[in-house]
C-alpha cells in the first residue's frame, strides 16, 4: 500500500490556534465527536468493502486504512460527512484493496464547527475477498431482539454473536429480521419458571415503530450490545431484511396492524428502509435507490445472491390458487431476470442463495386466507410457487451447478433436501435449504412443509409444538457455520448453538462442470 499521506492529529495543546478563551472549552472529551455506536464493515469482495459508523453530531468521518495492524502504511480517505439527516451516520466504499488480504481501519470524526477538534478513533478489521482459491468460511442466521427479548446483561447479552466470532469467519450473511419494529421491550418478563429476564430499555422500544427516529432506534439498540459492537469490528456483514424491519408479515398490499396510528404502509416502509439502509455497510444501488437485492463475489469458489422477498410482493389471496402474476409475486420479474443473468454468468463453485424466507414451510396467517410464505400447501404448485418453479426449472435447463439456498425467519434449526422424485414439481435437480437462528429472540417451530417441491428433512432442532417462544436462556439460539475448502471446493454446513456446539453437520461435493 502507498503511505503519502498526511495524518490528522487531535490539537490537545496550545492556544495560539483557536485562543486563549477557546481552548480549555474545546479540550474536554466531551466536546469532542465521538463514534456513538461501534464501526462495521460490508459488502465485502476482492478489492474493496464499505466501512459505516455514526458519530454524535455533524461531522466529518475520516477513515485510515492498512495491510499491517500497526497501521504504518496507513493511507488515509477523504473525509465524508455525518449529518441530520442521515442521523448522522456515514458509510465509505473503500476501493483499490489487495485480494485475500486482512485490512485494518480505523474511524474518527471531526467537528464541523470546529474544524482542528477530532475524536479518539474507533478501530475495525476485515478480510477481503480471496483471488486465488484459499479456504472460506462464513456464518449466517437471523432473527435479533424479537419477541420483547432484547439485551440482559444478566444473560451475558446478545450471546450467540460471542459464539460466531469465535469462528473468525470471512463475513456474516445476515438473513433478516436485523430488527424487530414491530415488537416493544419491556424492562422485565416473567418466564415459565417464575424468575425474571430483565431487559436493557430505550424510550423508542417501549412501542411498535413508526417514525423514522423510532426505526432508527431499534438499530441502535442492538448496537448498544458490547458482543454485537466487537463481532461488528471483526466481521463484515452481508445483509438483507425480511418482514420485521417494517411490522410482522408486511407487504405493500396490507394494513399496518391496530396497533398503528400511521395507517400508511407505504409510508411507514419508506421510513424503515431508509432507516434500514442508514444502519448497515450496504453497497448503494444507483439504478434503484434503496434496493435490497445485490450479488456479492467472494472469491472463485463463491458468489451470493442476497434476495429481497418483501418490497415486491403481491397479495397473494385465496383466489390465487392456479394464478401467477402481480398478485402472486414474491420477488417480482425484474428480481427473477436479475437472478436468472447471475446465476448463468457466475464462474464460482458454489452459489448461495440468501433467501429471508424458507421455500417450503408454510405460513398461513393473511387476512385474505392465502400463505405469508413461498408454500402454498401440498402442491400442484400455485400462487406464489411459481417463481420459485421458474427459477427451479431454469437452473435445471441452465444448466447451474451447485446452488445452495440459506435462509432463516422461523426461529429453529433444520437442514431441508430436496428431491425431485419426492415432489408435485419435478423439473429441478436436487438442492439443499439450510435453515438458521433466531441469533437472539423467542425460539418456536416446527413449521409445516408442503410437497410442491418435495423437501425431506435430515435434521431439524426446535422446542416442539407444545413449547413455544422460548428465551435466549434457554439456550437455543443457532447459527450456521460454512466452510469451503479451497484445494478441493467441498462445502462443510454445520448448525450451531449459542454454546458453539456442534449439531449438525454435513459435507457436500461440488458438481464439476
Amino acid at each position: 500500500m502507498n503511505i503519502k499521506f498526511s495524518r490528522r492529529r487531535f490539537l490537545a495543546t496550545g492556544a495560539g490556534a483557536l485562543g486563549t478563551i477557546a481552548m480549555p472549552y474545546l479540550s474536554r472529551a466531551a466536546d469532542r465527536p465521538a463514534v456513538t455506536h461501534g464501526v462495521q464493515s460490508g459488502d465485502v469482495t476482492v478489492d474493496g468493502g464499505v466501512v459505516w459508523a455514526r458519530a454524535d453530531r455533524p461531522s466529518q468521518m475520516l477513515v485510515e486504512v492498512a495491510t499491517t495492524e500497526s497501521f504504518k502504511d496507513a493511507r488515509a480517505l477523504p473525509p465524508i460527512a455525518a449529518l441530520p439527516e442521515s442521523d448522522f451516520t456515514a458509510k465509505m466504499l473503500i476501493e483499490n484493496l489487495p485480494g485475500g488480504q486482512d485490512i485494518f481501519y480505523r474511524v474518527r470524526f471531526r467537528d464541523l464547527s470546529h474544524s482542528a477538534v477530532e475524536g479518539e478513533a474507533v478501530t475495525g478489521r476485515f478480510r477481503t475477498a480471496p483471488a486465488g482459491r484459499r479456504d472460506v468460511s462464513f456464518v449466517w442466521g437471523g432473527d435479533v431482539a424479537g419477541q420483547g427479548w432484547g439485551i440482559n446483561p444478566d444473560d451475558g447479552g446478545m450471546f450467540t454473536f460471542s459464539a460466531m466470532r469465535k469462528h473468525r469467519p470471512d463475513f456474516f450473511l445476515h438473513s433478516g429480521d436485523t430488527i424487530y419494529a414491530d415488537g416493544p421491550i419491556a424492562s422485565e418478563v416473567k418466564l415459565a419458571d417464575g424468575k425474571i429476564w430483565k431487559n436493557v430499555t430505550i424510550p423508542e422500544k417501549a412501542k411498535v415503530a413508526e417514525t423514522l427516529d423510532e426505526y432508527r432506534a431499534a438499530h441502535k439498540y442492538n448496537l448498544t450490545d458490547d458482543n454485537l459492537r466487537a463481532f461488528n469490528a471483526e466481521v463484515p456483514i452481508f445483509v438483507q431484511w425480511d418482514d420485521h424491519e417494517v411490522t410482522n408479515n408486511w407487504s405493500l398490499s396490507k394494513e399496518p396492524p391496530a396497533a398503528y396510528k400511521v395507517r400508511d404502509i407505504s409510508l411507514l416502509a419508506a421510513r424503515a428502509g431508509r432507516a434500514f439502509h442508514e444502519m448497515y455497510p450496504m453497497r448503494e444501488s444507483i439504478v434503484e435507490p434503496g434496493r435490497v437485492y445485490r450479488q456479492i463475489s467472494y472469491g472463485p469458489h463463491l458468489d451470493v445472491f442476497v434476495l429481497d422477498e418483501r418490497s415486491y410482493r403481491g397479495p397473494n389471496g385465496a383466489n390465487l390458487e392456479t394464478a401467477y402474476g402481480p398478485a402472486s409475486y414474491f420477488l417480482g420479474p425484474d428480481q427473477i431476470a436479475w437472478l436468472k443473468r447471475g446465476l448463468l454468468n457466475s464462474r464460482a463453485t458454489w452459489k448461495v442463495i440468501a433467501s429471508d424466507m424458507p421455500i417450503s414451510l408454510i405460513v398461513s396467517d393473511t387476512p385474505q386466507g392465502g400463505s405469508e410464505a413461498i408454500a402454498q400447501g401440498d402442491g400442484p404448485v400455485r400462487g406464489r410457487e411459481f417463481e420459485i418453479a421458474d427459477i427451479l426449472r431454469f437452473i435445471k435447463m441452465a444448466p447451474i451447478s451447485n446452488t445452495v439456498w440459506l435462509t432463516a425467519d422461523v426461529h429453529y434449526a433444520a437442514a431441508h433436501y430436496y428431491d425431485p422424485n419426492k415432489a408435485q414439481f419435478q423439473e429441478f435437480e436436487p438442492f439443499w435449504e439450510f435453515v438458521s437462528g433466531p441469533l437472539h429472540a423467542g425460539t418456536f417451530g416446527p413449521n409445516t412443509l408442503d410437497n410442491t417441491f418435495g423437501p425431506e428433512v435430515r435434521f431439524v432442532k426446535a422446542p416442539g409444538k407444545d413449547s413455544q417462544n422460548l428465551p435466549p436462556s434457554a439456550g437455543m439460539q443457532f447459527f450456521g457455520h460454512v466452510k469451503i475448502d479451497g484445494a478441493s471446493g467441498q462445502m462443510t454446513v454445520t448448525l450451531r448453538d449459542r454454546a458453539d456446539v456442534a449439531l449438525w453437520s454435513t459435507t457436500l461435493d461440488p458438481k464439476l462442470a
